[in-house]
């Protein structure tokens, strides 16, 4: 059977950039697929800084205006790894035609019954008591109101994030995260609510990362369970970091990925 080539839209998570796809973006082109990765506003290069960014709208910019552009046939594969499992739902949403499947790796998977608050609410319960570890937050709005930024500390990256990557690919992380915005705000909740008509028509798979110390498989089983995909992949010894830990089984799953939907 002929091999099929896509054009992969690589979102990356909290703190990271359009860097951490690397390897992957590296292998999907010599593939024979089109690739774009693409920095979140204050992330990676991306020129604002994080105080520019007052909601989730602001953060998806880039992703947003770049769907926009896209030609009325021309249908992309998103793939959103961990937070950018958000910002991928939001362009299905507002994008449903352009999208030809969109897959989440690891990712926070929202649904039309399965809010934003619920999802992170989930997520709390399931973090151990050690939480988020040497993470430092910023409080703008006055440190007896919610954290506004957080950026992911070292020892918490090499623990939960890291701990099955290599240490180069950890060592270039620690150069290169940034803050990344929390948004509790209405105006980001109501941007991020998906319905069964527009997000709901896009076929969706879900890359299950069974060594994943953060967003934990159980974790990722119960979105699945609360909101079904259309097919589950699994990578049982993965870490949280999949396009660092495995990045050749990662891209053995977008290419079958391809060859389906396309």
């Amino acid at each position: 059977m002929e091999k099929k080539e896509g054009h992969f839209v690589l979102v990356h998570g909290a703190c990271h950039g359009a860097w951490c796809w690397y390897k992957v973006m590296a292998q999907l082109k010599s593939m024979g697929h089109k690739v774009t990765a693409l920095d979140l506003a204050a992330s990676g290069v991306h020129p604002k800084q994080i105080h520019d960014i007052h909601s989730i709208v602001d953060y998806l910019e880039p992703l947003t205006s770049f769907m926009a552009s896209l030609k009325p046939e021309e249908k992309v594969i998103l793939v959103g790894h961990s937070l950018g499992g958000y910002s991928i739902s939001a362009a299905m949403e507002r994008f449903p035609e352009k999208v030809a499947a969109a897959v989440f790796a690891t990712a926070y998977m929202p649904g039309p019954n399965l809010p934003y608050l619920t999802l992170s609410q989930q997520f709390n319960e399931t973090l151990g008591s050690d939480k988020t570890m040497d993470t430092q937050y910023v409080f703008s709005n006055g440190i007896d109101k919610p954290p506004t930024s957080g950026l992911l500390g070292p020892n918490f990256m090499a623990t939960k994030f890291y701990q099955l990557s290599p240490p180069e690919d950890l060592a270039l992380a620690l150069t290169l995260v940034r803050h990344v915005g929390l948004f509790q705000d209405e105006e980001s909740i109501k941007a991020l609510a998906v319905t069964k008509e527009k997000y709901g028509s896009v076929r969706r798979v879900f890359v299950v990362c069974g060594k994943d110390y953060i967003v934990k498989e159980e974790y990722q089983r119960w979105m699945i369970k609360k909101n079904p995909p259309d097919e589950v992949k699994l990578i049982s010894d993965s870490d949280h970091m999949v396009m660092f830990s495995k990045p050749n089984e990662l891209c053995s799953c977008l290419q079958e990925i391809a060859d389906k939907y396309t």
